[in-house]
């Protein structure tokens, strides 16, 4: 399955994970709908699904072309409920399908406290990367209220600037907006941005309210080097929190352990590791760099 079916059949299940388990897996359907926004190697090759008799997806082995001389990306999604009939037999397609696509290069993140995946990927040969990460989770009631800005700052969103190029295009490509619009969870509303007493962009962070789940995702944020320790990024992060809360959000959550989600209440949860098979990775600058 690819192109804007595989989004959709994507969605779905990453929503049945989340529904089958309030903290589950590693990823949201917010944060795959994040990684189209550019358009990926894998995504016309077609993706991998499973469904119920009713035509359900319960489990998926997906792969990311992270692109930037990163290894390819392969995540292997099950709903709960199915996770101990099906894993061995996803884990064994997901091995064949990297000779089928001819992946030399493979990374698999996984949590700590995930035993069947880490005995898993021990046997086909990972091994740890010493990149680390976490979830981190807020009940929308724990938040601060708004920073302001400093003088001449002013924030903005992508609904009032829609007429000018996206301010993720230096990062992102030309293509960005376009598809973001084509996410069905991606409101222009909640993708902030603050602008320089120049007019410039200084900071960004963009927000996802998953009515299904109740989730609220922050993915990504990022404050430009000349203007960091400003504030901006706070005032972006907790303004995005209350327009999340406001949209019916019961729960927030950031991929991230980084000292500001914690300040303003993100509690962290089991570590997740990234492990490679092969060859060595280069890692490009994270998106999510917010002092």
């Amino acid at each position: 399955m690819s192109g804007t079916a595989y989004l959709a059949m994507a969605t779905e299940l990453l929503h049945r994970v989340r529904l089958a388990d309030p903290t589950a897996g590693l990823w949201e359907a917010a944060d795959l709908q994040w990684w189209w926004r550019r358009a990926r190697a894998f995504d016309e090759q077609g993706q991998l699904f499973w469904t119920d008799g009713q035509g359900e997806p319960v489990a998926g082995v997906i792969f990311t072309d992270a692109g930037e001389g990163r290894a390819c990306q392969c995540d292997v999604i099950v709903v709960p409920d199915h996770a101990a009939k099906m894993f061995g037999g996803l884990w064994q397609r997901a091995l064949s399908r990297m000779a089928e696509l001819g992946i030399d290069s493979v990374e698999v993140t996984v949590r700590d406290d995930d035993t069947m995946m880490l005995d898993a990927i021990a046997a086909a040969g990972f091994t740890a990367t010493g990149e680390t990460g976490t979830s981190s989770w807020l009940n929308p009631a724990g938040r601060p209220g708004v920073v302001p800005l400093p003088d001449g700052f002013r924030l903005s969103s992508r609904a009032l600037t829609a007429g000018r190029p996206h301010h993720m295009i230096a990062r992102n490509g030309a293509d960005v907006a376009s598809r973001l619009a084509r996410c069905s969870l991606y409101d222009p509303e909640l993708d902030l941005l603050v602008q320089a007493p120049d007019g410039s962009v200084a900071a960004y962070g963009l927000f996802w309210a998953d009515p299904v789940t109740g989730v609220g995702l922050v993915e990504p944020m990022r404050t430009e080097q000349e203007h960091w320790r400003k504030g901006l990024a706070r005032h972006v992060l907790v303004t995005g929190l209350d327009l999340l809360a406001a949209r019916g959000c019961t729960r927030l959550k950031v991929s991230s352990g980084h000292p500001l989600y914690l300040s303003v209440g993100f509690t962290s949860m089991a570590p997740d590791r990234t492990y490679l098979r092969r060859e060595e990775s280069t890692k490009p600058e994270p998106e999510r760099a917010i002092p």
